[in-house]
């Protein structure tokens, strides 16, 4: 972590209530903390699996009057064709890499990790899987859309992840990331990744929020993709 970060809190952490030898890394949306998701994957929690729930810096946000909260880069527009923050975007999904890192050296092997995150961040955690290269379980992107989508596949050619699982859900009454650009992004995940691989779930009348049956959704995906190893 460099800059900026320094300042940012240490992440919200539900621990293993076992060993851990699976994780799972999901990043909140803009304006928001860790700590409602920690609460959320508590809730849902599989007793061999740490989840880390880690807060953005704090930074201006175009799209909200260049209000300080936090956010992970800026966000200019939530319609396909807004100018997207470049370097803001790279630089956040490098910190997020180096999280990954610092958890595979405390003993959880990547593809052991499972990357995720809600609207802002399910979109940074979909870009980091796809220009990593570290192999990882998979990812659970809600609500949420692509970033850089122009750069791909290009960006994506040496990726290790083309094999990767993602969950992406979506409410069908999200007024701020439209469904189309959704069900578009999933769409296009498919060219890059195996498209067997890639599951779009909507949820009828939700709006830009997690419900119920999505984390069950949630908890399922995470089962079947960091199951509990023999040795545990």
């Amino acid at each position: 972590m460099c800059g900026n970060n320094m300042s940012v809190p240490l992440p919200a952490i539900v621990p293993a209530a076992r060993k851990a030898t699976a994780a799972v890394i999901f990043l909140h949306g803009l304006g928001d903390t860790g700590h409602g998701w920690a609460e959320g994957f508590a809730g849902i929690r599989l007793p061999h699996v740490k989840y880390i729930c880690p807060h953005a810096p704090t930074m201006p946000v175009s799209l909200n009057m260049r209000m300080s909260m936090p956010s992970w880069f800026d966000i200019h527009g939530l319609s396909p064709d807004a100018n997207e923050d470049e370097a803001g975007i790279k630089r956040a999904s490098e910190n997020i890499k180096a999280l990954i890192d610092q958890e595979v050296k405390n003993g959880i092997p990547s593809h052991r990790i499972l990357l995720g995150g809600f609207s802002q961040g399910g979109a940074l955690s979909l870009y980091t899987a796809l220009t990593t290269q570290q192999k990882l379980a998979g990812v659970v992107a809600l609500s949420c859309w692509l970033p850089l989508r122009n750069s791909f596949p290009q960006a994506s050619a040496n990726s290790v992840n083309k094999d990767m699982h993602v969950l992406q859900c979506h409410g069908d009454a999200d007024p701020l990331v439209p469904f189309m650009f959704g069900s578009q992004t999933a769409e296009k995940m498919k060219t890059l990744i195996d498209p067997a691989n890639v599951t779009f779930k909507s949820y009828q009348g939700l709006p830009h929020s997690a419900c119920p049956e999505e984390m069950v959704d949630v908890k399922r995906f995470i089962e079947k993709h960091l199951p509990p190893i023999s040795d545990e």
